[in-house]
């Protein structure tokens, strides 16, 4: 039976079209994927009003990222020292000189932006059409950004170091061999994690081979480690020509003019890179960057919300500590202490965003309290037993014409103390155990109050309760006397 006799119905070039149309497939759910994850972080951040003042910069960054998804924008962001014709480049890619560019040293003082659109016939190398996987509409923004060497360069460093973790795809342009501020520029951008292209500029003022032992020189020893052959080029974004002609007396003279650009190899580097890793490079670098900004805005929120816990907490410790010291009555005192606890973890509860019913209060106060054990303990006995002696004082202050109030006070005083550290206790778990999203974590109750109660400083919380107490019990005598 002959080859030809065998039905095929497959060949070697549909399995090819297959497997492309199955990867332009997930790639369009990918990018599907990261956009409905980072709207849903955008529209569930659960921040007050005055948390969204304090993260106004970080909530802006994550709305710019959730754009840049929905407008499939591809951003491109040329880095180098100045001089090496950054500006140049990106002018050369626009076809226009939108970016300012000139002999001055350090004319890109900030970072600038254009679009690039793509044009589906565009002619490079004989290659007719570029055809995007399911690209549409796309753009492409073009960022120029501030020399890296330039005066107060480390400012102007840290804000290009910041851009290159948003965009997903960087040019480094050089001009000749790679100087060491260069090398350790690249060295910090690898550590990004983004598509690099090493673009070998102004090659037009060398001769060719210069030009050649030069590139290979940074080939071969300078970037080996960090980027691969396929990952340089080399352009030359504005040329200079010169024209030889004769005046009318019949003289030579030379002019010099800008030259046609000639980046065909960049561009079609861009657009190679765009073609393979598509969408899915856009979703990816969108994400990280998307991460690294809600993880900002968390420790930003925490941050805040744990201020103000330990404002309300403060604030429920000196009214337990006040009323029970205020209080004679043994039983009352044991009951408004519960109370005050009980509302403390209600306004923590909606201070964290965690709902929690009056029930749920009591029984995560019952937790705390089992899990704290000797502090516990030691308040109930000592409200107990003090109580029942600051009674009889009390009752005793006008038969002795006040000299039982001395001792009255020290003893409201060590009761109001005691009673005020253990509020202070039960208001740092319960705001750790809200922040952690109503949970214990891995290490539970007993392990998480333990630690909690080893790095409390009881002796300075006392020493505090005591003297504001003994303020408001002078403030509250002086009164009573009138």
């Amino acid at each position: 039976m002959s080859e030809a006799s065998y039905d095929n119905p497959w060949n070697f070039q549909d399995l090819d079209e297959a497997l492309i149309h199955c990867d332009e497939i997930q790639e369009q759910l990918n990018y599907q994927k990261a956009q409905d994850s980072l709207r849903n972080l955008v529209n569930h951040l659960d921040l007050t009003p005055t948390e969204q003042i304090g993260l106004k910069s970080e909530l802006n960054n994550l709305t710019e990222m959730l754009e840049k998804l929905e407008h499939s924008l591809v951003q491109i962001a040329a880095f180098g020292m100045v001089g090496r014709g950054k500006s140049s480049v990106l002018n050369a890619l626009l076809g226009e000189n939108i970016f300012k560019t000139g002999p001055l040293h350090g004319v890109t003082q900030t970072i600038d932006t254009a679009s690039w659109k793509l044009q589906q016939d565009d002619n490079i190398q004989g290659l007719q059409t570029i055809a995007l996987s399911g690209w549409g509409q796309s753009q492409i923004q073009l960022i120029d950004t501030p020399g890296i060497d330039e005066v107060d360069g480390e400012t102007r460093e840290i804000l290009a170091h910041q851009m290159a973790k948003q965009v997903d795809l960087i040019l480094f342009v050089i001009a000749g061999d790679m100087t060491k501020v260069e090398f350790e520029a690249l060295s910090q951008l690898r550590e990004v994690g983004k598509p690099i292209i090493l673009v070998f500029n102004k090659i037009d003022q060398y001769p060719e081979t210069d030009r050649l032992v030069i590139y290979q020189k940074i080939r071969d020893e300078r970037v080996k480690e960090l980027l691969s052959p396929d990952e340089i080029v080399m352009i030359t974004a504005s040329p200079l020509v010169t024209e030889i002609s004769h005046d009318h007396q019949g003289n030579l003279k030379q002019k010099r003019r800008r030259g046609k650009p000639k980046i065909e190899t960049l561009k079609l580097k861009i657009l190679e890179i765009l073609h393979r890793e598509g969408k899915s490079l856009v979703a990816l670098n969108t994400m990280l960057y998307a991460d690294e900004v809600n993880e900002q805005i968390v420790a930003r929120k925490l941050e805040i919300r744990e201020k103000a816990a330990n404002q309300l907490i403060q604030k429920a410790v000196m009214t337990k500590a006040i009323v029970i010291a205020l209080n004679p009555v043994t039983v009352v005192d044991l009951f408004t202490g519960a109370v005050v606890d009980v509302a403390m973890i209600l306004a923590l509860s909606h201070l964290y965003s965690i709902p929690m019913t009056q029930q749920g209060a009591i029984a995560l106060l019952q937790k705390i309290g089992v899990s704290m054990g000797g502090i516990s303990a030691s308040e109930f006995l000592t409200s107990l037993g003090l109580s029942s002696l600051k009674g009889m004082l009390g009752l005793m202050i006008p038969t002795t014409v006040g000299f039982s109030f001395l001792p009255y006070v020290s003893i409201a005083m060590t009761q109001g103390s005691v009673a005020g550290v253990s509020c202070y206790a039960i208001g740092q778990v319960t705001k750790r155990y809200l922040a952690n999203g109503a949970a214990w974590g891995p290490e539970g109750p007993k392990t998480v109050v333990k630690r909690i109660l080893l790095s409390l400083d009881k002796t300075s919380i006392l020493n505090r309760i005591k003297w504001e107490l003994e303020a408001k019990l002078k403030r509250d005598q002086g009164v009573n006397r009138y």
